[in-house]
């Protein structure tokens, strides 16, 4: 049995702060999945059985029932499902998910948290219940954008983040972070404490994300890959740097991380989920 999955970009405003709004449906490919660090916020509502999500080997596996919300993590994700999952989620941009958070970002970077715990329980309750109720993936999806449309608000410093954000994705990460500083017109210290407070994170670390998820999206697991070309391009000082940072980023080194791409393409091939989440090692 196949999984189902609808997407789609939001009206404006809410364009600058998502890429996209999805309905996922049916049974995941692994009962595990490791989704590895990207530069990018994740909120889920819930529709079906609990799933688990442990965030890093040196935590304990939690369970999430009615969904979860993700800043932007330094660490890969593992998460765990019953037969069939059934949900709508929520892509942000690195800064997008701050207007929706009552708190700062750095307080859940890399503690993933339910959605009760950030818009309380009466509120998601109501927003399950109607979703449950639609008539189909592109109703939910309009039903959770409106909700998202209510909900904006503001986050002081959100124009810096942007702007300076959009220079890190822009080159991919290779950007030096004084470069960022003179380009925001303000210091150093203020640019990472605003970053840590609407991201979660640094604009260095971001910056990393960045550069590692450009590197690993020019992998083709199909055909020979030469790593040390790899590492160079990518802007690695060396490949052993390259392989540390493979290794903090997913637990894998990066043959061992091709090996498992390609058992995801060779046992689920042109599976929607393909691309991101890898099987559980």
């Amino acid at each position: 049995m196949g999984v189902e999955y609808v997407s789609r970009v939001p009206r404006p405003p809410l364009d600058g702060l998502i890429d996209d709004l999805y309905y996922l449906e049916g049974v995941p490919p692994y009962a595990r999945l490791t989704l590895p660090p990207m530069p990018a916020a994740l909120l889920i509502v819930n529709l079906g059985s609990p799933f688990l999500i442990r965030a890093g080997t040196d935590v304990e596996t939690a369970e999430y029932a009615d969904g979860c919300v993700v800043t932007t993590p330094t660490r890969a994700l593992e998460f765990g499902y019953q037969l069939r999952t059934r949900s709508v989620g929520v892509h942000f941009k690195p800064w997008g998910l701050a207007p929706f958070l009552p708190m700062p970002a750095a307080e859940l970077c890399d503690r993933p948290v339910t959605v009760e715990q950030v818009w309380g329980r009466p509120a998601i309750a109501e927003l399950r219940d109607r979703l449950a109720t639609a008539e189909g993936p592109h109703e939910m999806l309009t039903l959770l954008e409106e909700e998202l449309m209510q909900r904006l608000g503001d986050a002081a410093g959100l124009g810096l983040v942007r702007h300076t954000s959009r220079i890190i994705a822009a080159t991919s990460g290779a950007v030096a972070i004084d470069d960022l500083r003179v380009s925001a017109a303000v210091s150093s210290t203020h640019l990472a404490q605003r970053f840590k407070e609407l991201i979660g994170v640094t604009p260095k670390r971001l910056a990393r994300t960045y550069r590692f998820a450009a590197t690993v999206f020019a992998i083709n697991p199909a055909e020979p890959i030469d790593w040390a070309e790899l590492a160079s391009s990518a802007g690695y000082f060396d490949q052993a740097h390259f392989g540390h940072e493979f290794r903090a980023f997913t637990g894998l080194t990066p043959t061992r991380y091709v090996e498992v791409r390609r058992r995801f393409l060779r046992e689920h091939p042109g599976h929607v989920m393909d691309g991101w989440p890898l099987p559980t090692d």
